[in-house]
């Protein structure tokens, strides 16, 4: 693998992920379906932020800006919580895993032009701008999640090597950085 996605790699796991894989982007598993967890509106925040949908663009649209990249580094982190109920330790882990993230994408070791993805929504702001009709505050620090873009997590998952379920009582979460320059 190039130096940039080798250096990038080793950051990740500088920073504490539990496992970091190497992926051809054409190997990502796109499901333009999936978008329809989101119009659901379960989490309460579709249309009220600029990194989700639909503000964040068409599934189409974002699919094709993932695949003129050529390289995915996918990191997932691990989380032991008391039990499958625990909602209040999965928040703790989601929040200790966006730091994770932001730590990661703030690394000098991202590319300027690398494109950050994530899990769940972007919480930057306390209150993101898009709710008071006004354009993203930070657009350098704000990301996206894996499934804005379409990604089937629990494939991609599978097509890195990694286990998308890593036992009782955890609970794992997944981003990754797209790369455009092509591995060795």
């Amino acid at each position: 693998m190039n130096q940039t996605v080798e250096k990038l790699k080793q950051e990740m796991e500088r920073l504490g992920v539990t496992c970091a894989a190497v992926l051809p982007v054409d190997k990502i598993p796109f499901d333009p379906e999936l978008r329809k967890s989101c119009e659901a509106n379960r989490c309460g925040i579709y249309g009220k932020n600029w990194a989700c949908p639909p503000l964040v663009g068409g599934v189409d649209e974002l699919i094709a800006r993932a695949k003129g990249y050529s390289t995915a580094v996918v990191f997932q982190d691990v989380y032991r919580i008391s039990d499958s109920f625990d909602i209040e330790g999965m928040q703790e882990a989601a929040e200790k895993h966006k730091a994770l993230a932001r730590k990661i994408k703030e690394s000098p070791a991202v590319p300027e032009d690398g494109l950050m993805l994530g899990a769940g929504g972007c919480d930057y702001c306390m209150r993101c701008a898009a709710q008071d009709n006004e354009p993203c505050r930070f657009p350098d620090k704000a990301f996206a999640s894996l499934e804005a873009y379409g990604i089937y997590v629990s494939q991609l998952a599978e097509a890195c090597g990694m286990k998308y379920i890593n036992g009782v009582n955890t609970i794992t979460y997944f981003g990754a950085v797209l790369l455009r320059e092509k591995t060795d």
